[in-house]
């Protein structure tokens, strides 16, 4: 008897939508870090799940000279270091090297070469010119990357093409517009991408489903039930080995104004009337537009920033930011960055949305806390709630990714004694699988075309526009950031900032 497998149609048409077309990924940077951490781990594993489309291939290019056999042994040793899944499996690897290669690009004949190269993939792989490229440059190498496809035609005559640009997008506003404009030279705005890898993570994707797919906390998820939220990201790291970058950007440009401003959106936002790149986006970018300006007389009392000195880290000694190397001894660029911001609009007017973020602080974790108001009426005595908290309902975003749900709850003692508790979901606990990447979700869906989880030029330029005011007014101002010992929660006036609310941070 010959055994027979029935295909269900509704698997495979899903499977089919998930698959992206043939296509190539020209990834500028393709020897560089975050090509080596992130995203080459993140194609492999792609490759593993057979994400990838049935043909494909990956060209990298950089400055240096290498062949695509040097290039394939660099790039397996560091999938092997950096990969989510291990150990590395050899016969998947093997396969997905093979649709590896290099060109370098250290001048003009280069990018030639890079077009004669990648006219022979489409010829020998089918691949119809249907083109991804990816910046894994340093962001000052943009702009004469993006003219060079336009100059040296790499785009190719049939099929689509579209380009991942990483943050930053620009210094300012300014210089974000101008890097528009270059980009637009040669792609559609339909064509870019612009990635900020947090809202590629699962917990993040998850804001929306928890708001929008239950029935429970649209409802209350307003002004009238919300006393505050708070959006934390904290880091135990200090600059690390980018002391050049992290000098000229600080917090504000690192972390504000793309991370924490993209996390508000989705919490403040609108529902959408579907789930797609326009409408999603379309309501992040009324939240941002409605986000109140933080003026420079208003600056006391809205914003904070601060610099590490030295300190402890989990017990090991750490220098400060003025110690660590190339970085100025007189360095006025903020480490940490605490806000007040409002949300002008119907559903937020009035409630705080508190904002921090910092390098050496004593943990690393991302998360969102939305702070219900109090019972109205104090059924209970004084005595009996001494132990109750307001309800708050918080995200974990990294690392322990999951949701918790604080309430009020009796101990079980004679009399009334009410203490708070935690009604806690943990996300590997519960589907007991590992969460993609961000890097594999969203490079899959730049090459679906999905760019729901991508920022658009709008949204960017509301984002630049509010930071870019509290950026000119530190830098007029001759007072230095506040200063805070590496391994606290920040500098004490930041504690100051909530607290002249009548509220304080949450222990994270």
């Amino acid at each position: 008897m010959v055994a027979t497998t029935i295909v269900n149609p509704l698997r495979e048409g899903l499977r089919l939508a998930r698959t992206p077309e043939p296509s190539t990924i020209v990834i500028f940077g393709g020897s560089g870090d975050l090509t080596q951490r992130k995203l080459m781990p993140a194609l492999y594993n792609l490759a593993l799940q057979r994400l990838l489309p049935g043909s494909f291939s990956i060209v990298g290019s950089a400055r240096q000279p290498l062949t695509d056999d040097q290039y394939r042994a660099e790039l397996h040793d560091a999938v092997g270091e950096h990969s989510r899944t291990k150990p590395l499996n050899e016969e998947v690897w093997k396969t997905f090297a093979e649709h590896l290669f290099f060109v370098p690009t250290p001048d003009d004949h280069g990018y030639d070469a890079l077009r004669e190269r990648l006219d022979h993939l489409d010829v020998e792989l089918g691949t119809n010119a249907n083109r991804l490229f990816y910046l894994a440059t340093p962001p000052g190498s943009y702009a004469a990357i993006v003219k060079a496809i336009g100059v040296h035609g790499l785009r190719g005559r049939t099929g689509w093409a579209r380009i991942v640009v990483e943050k930053p997008f620009g210094r300012d506003r300014q210089s974000a517009r101008e890097l528009t404009e270059t980009i637009h030279q040669v792609f559609r705005e339909d064509e870019v991408f612009r990635i900020d890898h947090y809202l590629g993570k699962e917990t993040v994707q998850n804001i929306l489903v928890m708001r929008f797919a239950n029935g429970i906390f649209e409802p209350i998820w307003n002004r009238q039930y919300v006393d505050h939220v708070q959006i934390t990201a904290a880091e135990t790291i200090g600059v690390e080995e980018r002391a050049g970058y992290y000098e000229q950007a600080g917090a504000m440009r690192d972390i504000v104004q793309n991370h924490l401003l993209q996390l508000l959106a989705l919490v403040a936002m609108e529902p959408p009337a579907a789930f797609d790149d326009k409408a999603v986006r379309d309501e992040k970018v009324k939240v941002l537009r409605a986000l109140r300006a933080i003026r420079a007389e208003d600056l006391p009392d809205h914003a904070v920033r601060g610099q590490y000195t030295h300190g402890f880290i989990e017990g090991v000694a750490v220098p400060g930011y003025r110690e660590e190397p190339g970085i100025a001894k007189d360095s006025r660029t903020e480490t940490y960055v605490a806000l007040k911001g409002f949300v002008d609009n119907w559903r937020w007017e009035g409630t705080p949305f508190y904002m921090r973020t910092g390098k050496r602080l004593p943990k690393r974790t991302t998360e969102i806390a939305i702070q219900f108001r109090v019972a109205p009426h104090q059924l209970f005595s004084r005595e009996a709630s001494a132990g109750l908290d307001p309800n708050a309902l918080v995200l974990r975003i990294q690392p322990d990714e999951g949701v918790s749900l604080k309430f009020g709850a009796k101990v079980p003692v004679q009399g009334i004694r009410i203490r708070s508790v935690n009604m806690d979901f943990d996300y590997g606990a519960s589907f007991m699988v590992d969460a993609p990447d961000a890097y594999e979700t969203l490079i899959l869906d730049a090459l679906r075309g999905d760019a729901t989880l991508f920022t658009r030029r709008d949204e960017v330029d509301q984002q630049w526009a509010f930071v870019d005011p509290i950026i000119a007014a530190w830098a007029a101002s001759p007072e230095p950031p506040y200063f805070y010992e590496a391994g606290s929660w920040g500098p004490p006036e930041a504690d100051a900032l909530i607290e002249q609310d009548g509220r304080e941070w949450r222990k994270a």
